[in-house]
């Protein structure tokens, strides 16, 4: 059975998606395939972060902090959620507590989608990269594990839940089509 022949139809956009998550969920993976299957651009908030300040976001951890780098992050949000709707993958802390008013400002202007994994999957994830500032800070299991139980009551309040794992990036970009045209 093929998965994509099975691909739910959603109405025209009329805001953004808001794809939110921890670091290694498969936000930027499966947000480009969802923005594929929507024929709308797909941006990663991390990226146009990156070019705003002329910082990789670890460089902007270790010069200024976590404080700036929110900062930051929620005026390039803001700018990113005018316009024309699109596929925004933001970065692991946006939508959390510690970023109050970047996470209205989504609940407020976008439909967020809470892409959540398992800690295996989140560790073997992101093991792949060494960019991760948070998890050069001691054990990755440990970290994401504490992260993912204190930032899970924010991720909670997205308008859509959709777990990623190790199957197909067409189930999970079904699962999410199908909760966008609940919300349209």
């Amino acid at each position: 059975m093929n998965d994509q022949s099975e691909q739910t139809s959603v109405p025209a956009l009329d805001r953004t998606i808001v794809v939110v998550g921890l670091m290694g969920a498969g936000k930027s993976s499966i947000g480009r395939r969802l923005a594929t299957a929507l024929g709308v651009p797909f941006v990663d908030a991390d990226a146009e972060i990156e070019r705003a300040a002329g910082l990789t976001v670890a460089e902007i951890f270790e010069k200024y902090g976590e404080e700036y780098f929110r900062d930051g992050e929620r005026r390039v949000i803001r700018r990113l959620l005018d316009g024309t709707p699109k596929i925004l993958a933001t970065g692991g802390g946006a939508f959390t507590f510690c970023n109050t008013e970047t996470r209205q400002l989504i609940l407020d202007k976008a439909i967020s989608v809470w892409l959540d994994s398992d800690i295996d999957t989140l560790v073997e994830r992101t093991s792949r990269k060494d960019n991760r500032p948070l998890l050069k800070q001691g054990d990755p299991r440990e970290i994401l594990a504490k992260l993912r139980e204190e930032r899970r009551p924010a991720y909670s309040q997205a308008q859509i839940h959709v777990l990623s794992g190790n199957g197909p990036h067409s189930r999970v970009v079904n699962k999410i089509l199908k909760g966008i045209a609940l919300c349209l």
